[in-house]
């Protein structure tokens, strides 16, 4: 049974990494040409925009984080296996 586990534990593992790190860079891709179209749009802009783009993208990357931090749980401090 601790073999089952370890196994969907790892496949988890590589679900979470692969769907967390999938969803943060569509949305950042977003967000960046977003930010270029406004830049291209109202150049004066440009500081308050960066600044702007940058505190999104780090919120946008926390789930990537989340996930990475979910999948190393699994693999190295796996709470289902005693």
């Amino acid at each position: 049974m601790s073999n089952l586990i370890e196994i969907v534990s790892i496949a988890a593992a590589a679900l979470a990494v692969s769907f967390g790190a999938i969803g943060p860079a569509l949305a950042e891709g977003r967000a960046v040409g977003a930010a270029m179209d406004a830049i291209a749009r109202q150049p004066d802009a440009a500081g308050t925009v960066s600044r702007t783009l940058f505190v999104g993208l780090a919120m946008i990357e926390t789930m990537a984080i989340y996930c990475l931090v979910i999948a190393l749980l699994l693999l190295f401090a796996n709470p289902f296996i005693k």
